[in-house]
């Protein structure tokens, strides 16, 4: 499924592109499927703040200060949810939260697969994370794109609080995987 991202009215960026992810679920008949996100901006990878590709990614804190995708997934019916954040570098953190900002506890979890590509006038980031097979998820998708001239957009599927970006509001969880 494709899903269209917006900027947070308070964060625009410096000129209007497009953002969408691309999301698919690759179940089998085994405890554990793939989901695959793709993160695609539609104007060149030169206009944005890209962490390079390290040889040897690792979990990292606050990727979100500068460019990083964000998935947040949440069994259905259920608060407790999980964070992945996914840095163009490779590098990468996922927690696991007892309700919305409450109980944040590093996820035990295996560590994603993060590709870049460049496509000159637009580029992707894509990763692919293990899930349970047999859950239903409400999920939230979201970035954060620092531009060169210091520019910072939040973007999610939906924003529900005018003033600042939340990405851990429930309301913001409107996708569903698979």
């Amino acid at each position: 499924m494709q899903l269209n991202l917006v900027p947070h009215p308070e964060t625009l960026p410096s000129e209007p592109f497009k953002l969408w992810v691309n999301v698919n679920h690759s179940g089998a008949f085994g405890a554990t499927a793939s989901a695959n996100l793709w993160f695609c901006i539609g104007a060149p990878a030169s206009r944005f703040v890209v962490p390079v590709p390290i040889e040897d990614p690792a979990r990292a804190e606050n990727l979100w200060k500068t460019t990083c995708f964000e998935a947040f997934l949440r069994i259905t019916g259920e608060k407790k949810y999980r964070e992945w954040n996914f840095a163009p570098s490779g590098e990468w953190a996922a927690y696991d939260f007892k309700s919305e900002r409450k109980g944040q506890a590093d996820a035990d979890v295996a560590a994603p697969y993060i590709r870049v590509e460049d496509n000159l006038t637009w580029w992707a980031a894509g990763a692919t994370i293990a899930v349970p097979s047999k859950q239903t998820f409400e999920l939230g998708l979201s970035a954060v794109l620092e531009e060169k001239d210091g520019t910072k957009s939040y973007w999610a599927l939906s924003h529900h609080d005018e003033k600042k970006p939340d990405f851990h509001d429930p309301a913001c969880f409107t996708a569903h995987l698979p």
